[in-house]
């Protein structure tokens, strides 16, 4: 599975998520808009690390793009961007942040989250483009994964630049066992992308 996922997504959830499209592209735009805003917040932290900062700038713009091209498809098909909803999963994620330590610390963990995050959208997507009827949004989440397979590894790399690898190989492991976990206890939900 990509990235090491531990715990594959329930293949109820595509089927889930077709009959909740409305919901599902609602949600999608948000987490697209969150993770421009978070890498906007990784530089905003850590302007210091040049390399970090010259590689997550166009990563900002896709993602603001991506946003703009879920709001898109919910358009055409006569729908409304809804309200923003809390991300359980996300929240959850954080909690197994280890806080203090090195500046080189602070930005890995950032980095190992934002990639986890890829990483399960990137499986999420791949569901949906090979689960869902509907032809256009199977191109649409086609296209989609292998851009969220572009970040989660550029994340990744951008961590391994900043640290050690055997360090951050390390800690990517536990964020991996924490996130099977939260996976595990979350409820199967086909209105959400994580």
């Amino acid at each position: 599975m990509l990235a090491g996922l531990k715990l594959p997504t329930d293949p109820r959830w595509a089927n889930l998520a077709e009959k909740n499209i409305e919901e599902i592209l609602t949600d999608h735009a948000y987490c697209e808009q969150k993770a421009a805003t978070n890498c906007i917040t990784i530089i905003q932290m850590f302007p210091e690390y040049a390399d970090v900062v010259d590689a997550l700038m166009p990563i900002v713009t896709e993602e603001w793009g991506h946003f703009r091209m879920v709001v898109d498809q919910l358009k055409k098909r006569g729908m409304a961007l809804g309200r923003q909803r809390r991300d359980e999963y996300v929240n959850q994620l954080q909690s197994n942040i280890i806080q203090g330590g090195s500046r080189d610390h602070q930005l890995v963990e950032r980095l190992l989250i934002a990639a986890l995050i890829e990483a399960r959208s990137c499986e999420r997507f791949r569901l949906l483009s090979l689960d869902i009827a509907d032809d256009e949004l199977k191109e649409f989440y086609r296209k989609l994964m292998i851009s969220e397979a572009g970040h989660f590894r550029l994340f990744l790399d951008l961590a391994t630049s900043v640290s050690p690898k055997a360090q951050v190989m390390k800690r990517w492991e536990e964020y991996l066992e924490a996130e099977a976990e939260i996976i595990a206890n979350l409820e199967l939900r086909g209105d959400r992308v994580h």
